[in-house]
């Protein structure tokens, strides 16, 4: 027993805009690549007022990160060169410290460093402050507003990585399909177009991706996506290794494909057709497995914690996606397109998608905890706020494969069964004109012109049979061809009416579309996810700003950087807080209060209070003046004796939100 399928109509074209339109929103609102590696701190420190000029400048990474001759620029207040260009490499066991040496004889003033590179992971970050020597100046420096990853480069690259996801779920999630739950399938050509539509996507986008990659991680111009001399820089890296061994093995895939849809699905003799499913399993998975292991070299399995165990559960991870996702899309199809799907290649694909889920919920389990690490982590910061619409969906898409197999069980009933079949051979002794009555009888409203069509198209065919008795013999050729137009027509239509008639099959469609649908979604969320920056580094990153300070001394201020967050609308931001000179006695206290992006954010009021808790002193408080937008200052702040001082700094944003947060500082 076989279920008939109509054709693909209007349904799943609007699966595809709805698709497209959820890629589009998602991509649309997703902040530029952010990644794995973050700055967590610089020698001069941002803001800082030194009296004298350094001898370079340093900048402290979480995360590994490649460097190049322009990773790290200092411009002077006139917008000139003051580095002398040449990257030095300051690593020290965990710690990843790179700095660029600065000429001789600079001038006072303000001065801006801009940096740019690349993580471990693949993703480009960037990001630029300004330090002073002997006191702060005007600055004639305008740094883009572009973010490394971002404009219309970064689009494109996110658009190529969503497809190339998806080109392999489909590609390898439909050869597992044929394969292990349905061996006819490779003779179905809608199930062919549909895998081989799956190795071109996956092979188009790597190719736009390795073209991109050098804007991508740098200019962000879309001209430079031609430069030979860029690209062949770019397959140097990590990244470009992972994308060219990708198209190899994609070689190698469409082989696999090939043999699939050709010598496999031609053999006729079962033991020679299941040695051949055997050979190509074992190298299917091979082939498989390597291209999943290209996304896990280059990006965030590759790096942080736990790389050897966390690359291969990436892989994983990957298959298994590609094994559910992958498989629904072909049985998507079977059930609109394909003539026919049998009940066991359902029910077999039901227990490779339980499968499925069991891998994806272990890795994903460990994943989680690598990426995320803690419970404020995951409510706190973007990557696991993202991770939990990602949870949220899968746990949407259980409940409608649930469903999927309630109606797969309704369909195995044995007692339908029987009856089905025993009206299928009651069916097949009906004569035409019974026919033409079943059509009249519970028939849709959608359905009545057709069933008017197909009478007339029966008549038609009763007419023809008999005037073929007297047709000259000319028109004999032409007459066979119409009737068998007819026949079809009829045939398809006698199909389309026992399928409408079948609500078990109706159901089991209408879910695996819904399926469908969500699954889209969630591998968009999927894309995004994986160019975020992982919670656990985010919160690393954060605590670095926020630890204690180096001692001061006397010819630096404290600098130091009080991330807040007061909970009500436009409620966060960070305290920039330099003490001059940094000693006991008078200072001048500056404070910048900055949105999250860095611009100027304007609170009603801030206070600060410093407290020496060894030596029971304070809290002595200190009411700074507001100077313009999103800066505070205040003169003659004493600091009567030196020690580990606490500085508080209450910041309010509205009429009831506000926030204390604090920080120990040697000061003396």
């Amino acid at each position: 027993m076989t279920t008939t399928a109509p054709r693909l109509g209007t349904a799943l074209a609007r699966l595809l805009i709805l698709a497209a339109a959820l890629l589009g929103t998602l991509l649309a609102g997703a902040a530029p690549a952010s990644a794995h590696a973050a700055l967590t701190g610089s020698d001069p420190k941002d803001g800082a007022v030194v009296a004298t000029a350094p001898k370079e400048v340093n900048l402290t990474f979480s995360e590994q990160v490649a460097m190049s001759a322009d990773s790290i620029r200092v411009l002077d207040p006139a917008g000139r060169r003051a580095d002398t260009g040449e990257i030095r490499d300051l690593c020290s066991g965990s710690i990843v410290r790179y700095g660029v040496g600065l000429r001789a004889g600079l001038p006072d003033g303000t001065y801006t460093v801009a940096w740019q590179t690349v993580s471990a992971d693949s993703h480009p970050i960037s990001g630029a402050f300004t330090f002073s020597i002997g006191a702060p100046s005007t600055t004639s420096v305008a740094l883009p507003d572009r973010t490394a990853g971002g404009g219309l480069v970064g689009t494109l690259y996110g658009i190529a990585r969503y497809l190339s996801y998806a080109g392999f779920a489909v590609l390898v999630g439909g050869g597992a399909f044929v394969l292990a739950c349905w061996p006819r399938g490779a003779s179905v050509r809608p199930v062919q177009q549909t895998v081989v539509r799956g190795w071109l996507t996956l092979t188009g986008a790597t190719l736009v991706m390795l073209l991109l990659r050098n804007p991508y991680t740098g200019s962000g111009e879309l001209s430079d996506a031609f430069d030979l001399a860029g690209l062949k820089s770019v397959l140097e890296t990590k990244t470009g290794a992972a994308l060219t061994s990708r198209l190899l093995l994609l070689g190698a895939a469409a082989l696999f494909v090939a043999v699939l849809f050709g010598a496999y699905a031609r053999r006729t003799d079962p033991k020679e057709k299941k040695d051949l499913a055997f050979g190509l399993g074992i190298g299917g998975t091979v082939v498989a497995a390597g291209i999943a292991g290209t996304w896990a070299l280059a990006e965030h399995a590759s790096t942080g914690l736990q790389p050897g165990i966390a690359m291969p559960v990436d892989i994983l991870h990957l298959l298994a996606v590609a094994a559910w996702l992958g498989g629904l899309t072909v049985l998507l199809v079977a059930l609109y397109r394909a003539p026919s799907v049998e009940r066991a290649a359902v029910e077999r694909f039901s227990r490779v998608a339980f499968g499925s889920v069991a891998v994806l919920a272990a890795t994903g389990l460990y994943q989680s905890w690598r990426q995320v690490g803690s419970w404020s982590a995951l409510t706190g910061t973007r990557y696991g706020q993202l991770l939990l619409v990602k949870i949220g969906l899968i746990c949407v898409l259980l409940g409608i494969a649930w469903i999927s197999r309630r109606w797969i069980q309704r369909l195995s009933d044995p007692t339908r069964t029987e009856k089905t079949e025993g009206a299928e051979e009651s069916t097949a002794q009906e004569s035409t004109a019974q026919d033409a009555e079943d059509t009249e009888e519970s028939e849709p409203a959608e359905d009545a012109e057709e069933a008017e069509e197909v009478e007339t198209a029966e008549a038609d065919d009763a007419g023809d049979v008999a005037d073929a008795a007297v047709a000259p013999p000319a028109a004999d050729s032409e007459r066979a061809a119409q009737l068998a137009r007819q026949r079809a027509a009829v045939a398809t239509a006698r199909r389309k009416r026992e399928r409408d008639a079948d609500p078990e099959r109706s159901g089991l469609r209408r879910s695996v579309l819904t399926e469908a649908a969500v699954a889209v979604v969630l591998l968009a969320v999927t894309t995004v996810l994986t160019s975020t920056e992982p919670g656990r580094t985010e919160e690393e990153a954060a605590r670095g700003t926020a630890a204690s300070g180096p001692a001061a001394v006397p010819d630096r201020p404290v600098d130091i950087r009080l991330p807040f967050d007061t909970g009500g609308v436009d409620g966060k931001g960070v305290v920039r807080l330099s003490l001059d000179p940094g000693r006991t006695g008078a200072n001048a206290l500056h404070l910048y209060v900055e949105r999250p992006n860095g611009k100027p954010l304007d609170v009603p009021e801030i206070k600060v209070a410093f407290t020496l808790e060894s030596k029971d002193v304070g809290p002595l408080p200190v009411a700074p003046d507001r100077i313009q937008t999103g800066h505070w200052s205040a003169g003659g702040v004493q600091i009567p004796m030196p020690g580990e001082w606490r500085i508080q700094v209450t910041v309010r944003t509205s009429d009831i939100d506000q926030t204390t947060i604090d920080k120990n500082v040697k000061i003396g």
